[in-house]
């Protein structure tokens, strides 16, 4: 047999492991514990004798060596009862606590009964109930001293690691569980140093180990001498909060604000999961400009759409994808996705399968350009409701393509409108953009015209049928994080480093969430008789300016020195402000605060009819300009804003 020498042993494989290992393994856990049990024994048999006098080691009919093995046996017993051993010493909570103690007063009594039941049948016992006594109180000492100077030694240790270190926004059960996650979840490398109280909770005491501080100018200077330049802030503080208003203090002052995105629901505080909690996380831009959740009548909502086939037109983009999920808690008899695209409706099909594993959805590979294929659609699936949300929406290439944006807004619009008439669809809901008031784009200009010619249609129809097809138009501006919008475009601008480019350093524009856009269009389409323009309440308009140095603060930079900001001149066709209404409409209220209905102009269908043909036709003829010529005759508010276009505008 071959011989090793100590050198050759310690660097084979063997103990190779040992420097990797995160925490001690289950059996080590366990030796430790038997280990403390044995020095508690025999503690407790040099108090009894030693000080108390009470035990004569010489006159026990079981040795006390005999009485040391019973014990230990039945103490490893209690600990594989009650798994002890199974936890991570450095994360030990109460919970493994409660298990240490209830494993040692089993012991003991396990141990209790013996001698009485000895003393009953034999006449004597072989333990002393005085060590037994001694031997719970002091292995249970000794057990939780284990764990919590392991916890408390490698809180230590991390917390002179250059670990960032936090203040927890809020004192309510929620900023509570999260100081207790950061503490016990070694996956997240934060230390919390307190709580900061919002404007009407108290400070000045000390919660769960943490000074209470209130929020002011102390705070920060208090914070930038402790090397503070993170807040956590839970997702039920957030709803408690204005976030666009409340949290701005602390990006004034370069904090980081983070939260816990993936624990919505806080069933149980007194346990943190933290697999529910997920991880700490950058707070995003969107959860800033995110406002209250919107109430809407969901009643109302589920008469039109329960049991009915519901198609979406485009489907697979932003707004159409968040309307079908949306769509789906009403209970449709079957969802027809629309498409154009291939790819993104082939993940779409699969994400909905996946989370709406019990209801029906029909793909359909179809342009709403193509005349036919809608008809050839719509004779087939015999759909009751229809929202229209296909469209080409970008205003910089819309400015180089104006036929394309007049035969996908303008014809596409119109070919689904026709055959929604002709194979009596109940209700169709148009998607619109604040870009149809006042135009200066062709997108916006293509989508009024679209407006209009539904409007017009719905009017010639309902004179002499009441009970035709309700056209519904709704009108919204930006949303927050739709494929192409500005948001995504700074924040890869800012991972790669900058510049982020701005157009203008005026320029403003209203923002609303994808889903409550989808909310407030699914809202309007019950509010509806036919032929209205529904106006979304926007909040307060954001200046593209400030969201580019809030995004890059967010993101731990400093705007202006660490990420650089460009002006780029305004883009074709765009213009400093959107507006919700022209100034010939007004709005009046409706049920909901939040939808208004915009009083428009009337057209006749039949001159409107005839001209959008005209334009429809004349876009097929690839000549730009005779395009927009006909657009502005259409639109006479059309006026071209930075582009080539406005030589075409009277002067």
């Amino acid at each position: 047999m071959k011989k090793y020498n100590m050198n050759e042993l310690r660097n084979s494989d063997i103990f190779s492991h040992i420097p990797q290992m995160s925490y001690l393994p289950r059996w080590g856990v366990l030796l430790m514990d038997v280990m403390l049990c044995s020095i508690a024994f025999w503690i407790s048999v040099w108090v009894g004798s030693g000080f108390l006098n009470y035990v004569n080691l010489d006159k026990q009919i079981v040795p006390i060596g005999s009485q040391y093995l019973i014990v230990m046996v039945v103490q490893v017993i209690a600990f594989w009862v009650f798994h002890t051993y199974s936890g991570i010493l450095r994360y030990s909570t109460f919970i493994d606590t409660v298990k240490v103690l209830l494993s040692n007063i089993c012991t003991g009594l396990i141990l209790a009964i013996v001698n009485v039941m000895m003393q009953r049948s034999l006449g004597w016992h072989p333990m002393l109930n005085t060590v037994l006594a001694i031997y719970v109180t002091t292995s249970f000492v000794l057990l939780f001293s284990l764990r919590v100077g392991v916890k408390t030694l490698s809180e230590t240790l991390e917390r002179n690691q250059a670990s960032p270190r936090v203040m927890i926004y809020g004192t309510q059960a929620a900023g509570i569980a999260i100081a207790k996650m950061l503490r016990s979840a070694g996956n997240i490398p934060y230390h919390p140093l307190g709580f900061i109280a919002g404007p009407k909770e108290r400070h000045g005491y000390d919660l769960a180990g943490l000074r209470v501080r209130p929020l002011n100018d102390r705070l920060f200077e208090w914070m930038n001498t402790h090397g503070v330049n993170h807040v956590i802030i839970s997702p039920l503080k957030m709803r408690e909060i204005d976030p666009t208003k409340d949290l701005q203090v602390f990006i004034d002052h370069n904090i980081r604000i983070l939260t816990t995105p993936y624990f919505t629901q806080w069933d149980n505080l007194e346990e943190i999961d933290t697999q529910r909690i997920g991880r700490v996380e950058a707070i995003r831009i969107e959860d800033l400009l995110e406002r209250p959740q919107i109430d809407i009548n969901t009643e109302n909502v589920r008469q039109i759409i329960q049991g009915q086939v519901v198609l979406v037109s485009g489907a697979a983009g932003s707004i159409g994808s968040e309307l079908v999920r949306q769509i789906q808690q009403y209970s449709p008899q079957v969802t027809i996705l629309l498409e154009m695209a291939e790819s993104p409706l082939h993940d779409l099909v699969l994400d909905l399968n996946k989370q709406f594993p019990n209801a029906r959805f029909i793909p359909v590979i179809a342009d709403v350009r193509n005349r036919a294929r809608i008809e050839q659609v719509f004779s087939e699936m015999r759909p009751d409701v229809v929202y229209h949300a296909a469209a080409y929406k970008h205003v910089p290439l819309m400015e180089s393509f104006p036929n394309e944006a007049i035969q996908a807004n303008v014809a596409g619009t119109k070919n689904m409108a026709d055959m929604a008439v002709k194979y009596g669809v109940k209700r169709f809901v148009m998607i619109s953009t604040d870009k149809a008031v006042n135009p200066t784009n062709i997108m916006g200009a293509s989508k009024r015209i679209a407006e209009i010619y539904v409007q017009s249609l719905f009017r010639k129809l309902h004179v002499d049928n009441p009970d035709c097809t309700k056209f519904i138009t709704t009108r919204f501006g930006n949303v927050l994080g739709s494929n192409g919008s500005v948001i995504p475009y700074f924040r890869k601008q800012i991972a790669a480093g900058g510049p982020v480019t701005v157009t203008h350093p005026d320029i403003i524009r209203y923002f609303m969430t994808i889903p409550e856009a989808c909310c407030l269009v699914m809202e309007a389409s019950t509010l509806g008789d036919g032929g209205e323009i529904f106006v979304f309440d926007m909040g307060k308009p954001v200046k593209i300016l400030d969201l580019a140095r809030n995004m890059i603060r967010l993101a731990g930079y400093t705007p202006e020195k660490d990420i650089m900001i460009e002006f780029t001149g305004l883009r074709p066709g765009e213009k400093l402000y959107e507006e919700l209404l022209n100034q010939k409409e007004t709005t009046l209220p409706t049920a909901n605060e939040k939808i208004m209905v915009a009083r428009v102009r009337e057209f006749d269908f039949d001159q409107i009819s005839s001209k959008v043909d005209e334009l429809i036709k004349t876009s097929r003829l690839t000549k730009p300009f005779t395009t927009v010529i006909l657009m502005k005759q259409l639109v006479p508010e059309y006026i071209s804003n930075n582009s080539i276009y406005e030589q075409l505008d009277p002067q």
